[in-house]
């Protein structure tokens, strides 16, 4: 079986270590996969992506092993602050236990964010944006269990809370969408997740095969502080195919589908919206918020193959399609396309992971540079 061998792989640690010490310095582990052994990448850099503007990142993913014969688990933070002078703290963490027993799932926020917002449906003009701020706290956890090999359930815990809301620049002499579906000073959603998972894939960060399918359910409850009861209900399916088989070269296609589902109505700023997915990735081409509504059908394929023979630079093509529900019918008129692609750069080849810098086209314009510690999905 044609598998990764990171010993004859390059990244920037080497690269670096080599120009130090004037000559070839590559790392060598002699353990492919050791327990408790922990792998840091972290970066730190100036940047430009359409939801930011100029900003400064420091970035830090942290990937070990929890048992010798287990899935890679990772935490992600990062600390952003913008042109726009937005604030962005997220902690993402996907831990497995031993024997890969439990996965627990942490989504933590904190966001300072004057941003943009357009409207609700999918046919929503690029013009039509204007600003709005706020502050925002997520906190979801969830816990699963093993049910079999690689099949888990769960449950968790989501509470989001948004507060001082402003229009700031809101168009004149009518009112906006976000108005007309209910505009208030703080936005509180607060419900039980409940979880079924399959996951086999042994490397999340940057997976050669495999399939992940995730299904979560989370109704919303006043008696546990949220302003009105309401149901989502989210399915995300992923699926790596190696391409051709001899190489690392891997065709990776991700379906991302939100749903509101019986009555209530969730907040505005808690709706369906290109980019809000869990890392804020769905919709390369767009600035994130560019579509929302009550319902969201995403579909990506994205291609990822080598350039350099050592590993350390790569290159992917991508291609999407968004489509959100019309707020008066419900139903499914437009479908917005994105593609484009870019360069994958090994931070630490050990964990596989990569600084992604893609560019992305949307329709009407629409383009960007998009940035990730991590592969996309």
């Amino acid at each position: 079986m044609f598998s990764y061998d990171p010993n004859n792989q390059t990244d920037l640690v080497d690269v670096g270590r080599s120009w130090l010490k004037g000559h070839s310095a590559t790392r060598v582990d002699t353990v492919k996969q050791k327990a408790g052994k922990l792998h840091i990448s972290v970066l730190p850099v100036a940047g430009y992506t359409l939801q930011t503007g100029f900003a400064g990142v420091l970035s830090s993913n942290f990937a070990f092993y929890t048992s010798d014969s287990g899935n890679l688990s990772n935490v992600l933070t990062s600390f952003t602050y913008s042109q726009y002078n937005q604030i962005i703290f997220p902690i993402q963490a996907n831990i497995w236990t031993k024997g890969n027993k439990y996965n627990i799932v942490t989504d933590w926020r904190y966001l300072k964010y004057p941003s943009l917002t357009y409207g609700l449906g999918g046919n929503t003009v690029a013009d039509s944006g204007y600003n709005i701020d706020y502050g925002y706290l997520r906190l979801h956890q969830a816990i699963l269990r093993s049910v079999t090999k690689d099949l888990y359930v769960g449950v968790g815990f989501d509470f989001d809370y948004v507060w001082n809301i402003r229009e700031i620049d809101p168009p004149p002499g009518k009112p906006t969408d976000f108005e007309r579906y209910g505009l208030s000073k703080t936005e509180i959603a607060s419900g039980i997740s409940l979880h079924a998972q399959f996951d086999n894939r042994r490397n999340p960060i940057n997976p050669e095969n495999g399939t992940y399918a995730n299904v979560t359910y989370r109704p919303n409850f006043t008696w546990l502080g949220s302003d009105n009861n309401w149901q989502s209900l989210l399915f995300d399916v992923r699926e790596y195919i190696r391409f051709p088989n001899t190489t690392h070269n891997v065709v990776a296609i991700w379906s991302y589908d939100w749903l509101t589902v019986g009555n209530g109505n969730p907040p505005y700023l808690l709706l369906p919206s290109t980019g809000w997915d869990a890392y804020s990735n769905t919709g390369r081409g767009y600035i994130q918020g560019r579509f929302r509504s009550k319902n969201m059908l995403y579909l990506e394929s994205e291609y990822r193959f080598g350039i350099t023979s050592n590993g350390l630079i790569g290159g992917v093509i991508f291609g999407n399609a968004q489509s959100f529900s019309d707020p008066v019918t419900g139903q499914f008129n437009n479908i917005s396309p994105g593609y484009g692609g870019g360069i994958r750069i090994s931070l630490n080849k050990f964990s596989r992971t990569n600084l992604c810098v893609d560019y992305g086209w949307g329709t009407h314009g629409s383009g960007g540079f998009f940035v990730n510690l991590g592969e996309v999905f």
